[in-house]
């Protein structure tokens, strides 16, 4: 189907339009659930924007509980597909910085980067469906396996990674991107702050530990900023800046056959050096877990699956990493890992429905580790 009409897009091309328009601007009630449920869509809801699209006769749908709670997700079987509908989350529903999401995977898309399809809406073609204060999302379905912890598949994932930003070099969006990242993030350190209170609220055990959560706090927050500081002393700010995935880990890649047959969730696309991506996925894809107590987990990574990782991002033409960029992996990684856990520590008192106290005093044993073997890491990356 050929576009209709695009702030973003000539008429010429082909596959859905990213703008920024759309139908409605009242708040939706519709659908919401008490707090640590899935969010879902309510009937009539579903009618109404279902019949925005043209997907034929509907055979079945059935509610697809991944990804955030607040981001309500159905597959849909017709006759003329597998789709999966999402409704974004409240604060990840800007249409502008939804905008300029869609308009980095049609670019992709249209490169052959394995992703699913947008489907445009069935009057005007738009990427996005805004309808009673909500945005809606419909893509093509695509099945696969998950993660399996291997290194072929880690290597994999490390040539898509690769290819994501060999292809978006020099790409620029219409809509401005973000530029805020897990480096130097200015909302980890009000977490930092945020945590003990947050802690004591949730559990009354903590509030006879104040003084072990303050220490972890503080170890935290010294290695976090430690860092930081090496990060940039490598010359990080000058360093050239493109589009990034920005959330390149295992949830959010499908295999099949050995291969990546799906790259899915641009919400965090931004800008910033490539080495924010190859830091994080490295970290991502080499971290070891275990049983719910993270006592248990070891201190370590998996150096295999993150030599591979990088090793293999660096086989794809033009992704060649400096020495300087591999040096600041190490302290990098350190940033990824406390920033992922003190901000939803700092919000709910938990990690994925782990006591928040517990899994810090884990993320204190695996940063330390990755500092102390920082070398090991830089070399197992250079021989």
């Amino acid at each position: 189907m050929a576009l209709q009409n695009s702030q973003a897009y000539s008429s010429k091309q082909e596959g859905p339009v990213s703008t920024t328009s759309g139908i409605g601007t009242t708040s939706s009630t519709v659908g919401k659930t008490g707090r640590g449920e899935h969010d879902r869509f309510g009937t009539a809801e579903l009618v109404i924007v279902l019949s925005h699209f043209d997907m034929g006769v509907i055979e079945s749908i059935q509610t697809f509980p991944r990804g955030s709670r607040r981001a309500p997700k159905v597959v849909i079987r017709s006759e003329k597909g597998n789709y999966l509908l999402k409704r974004r989350a409240l604060g990840k529903d800007d249409p502008f910085k939804v905008a300029f999401s869609h308009q980095v995977q049609l670019f992709l898309i249209a490169k052959q980067f394995p992703l699913p399809q947008l489907i445009g809406t069935r009057h005007d073609n738009n990427s996005m469906l805004q309808w009673n204060g909500s945005i809606y999302e419909l893509f093509e379905y695509i099945k696969g396996i998950n993660f399996d912890h291997s290194v072929p598949l880690t290597i994999e994932s490390g040539k898509a990674l690769g290819l994501f930003h060999k292809l978006l070099r020099g790409y620029v969006a219409e809509y401005e991107p973000s530029t805020v990242t897990y480096h130097a993030a200015r909302s980890v350190e009000v977490s930092f702050n945020t945590i003990p209170r947050r802690l004591a609220k949730v559990d009354p055990d903590n509030a006879s530990r104040s003084k072990q959560i303050k220490q972890i706090v503080d170890v935290l927050h010294a290695s976090y900023d430690t860092a930081v500081a090496q990060v940039t002393g490598l010359g990080f700010d000058d360093w050239p800046k493109q589009i990034l995935h920005c959330d390149w880990h295992p949830g959010n890649m499908l295999f099949v056959d050995g291969r990546v047959a799906a790259v899915i969730d641009y919400d965090s696309a931004r800008i910033q050096p490539r080495i924010i991506d190859v830091a994080n996925g490295a970290l991502q894809f080499s971290i070891l877990a275990g049983a719910d107590n993270p006592d248990q987990w070891p201190d370590h990574i998996d150096l295999d699956r993150f030599k591979n990782f990088v090793k293999a991002y660096e086989l794809v033409p033009d992704c060649t990493l400096s020495h300087t960029e591999i040096q600041a992996i190490p302290s990098l990684m350190i940033e990824a890992l406390i920033t992922e856990s003190a901000i939803p520590i700092a919000n709910t008192g938990s990690f994925a429905g782990i006591q928040g106290y517990g899994f810090l005093r884990m993320v204190v044993r695996k940063a330390n580790w990755m500092r102390q073997h920082a070398d090991e890491l830089v070399q197992a990356v250079e021989r």
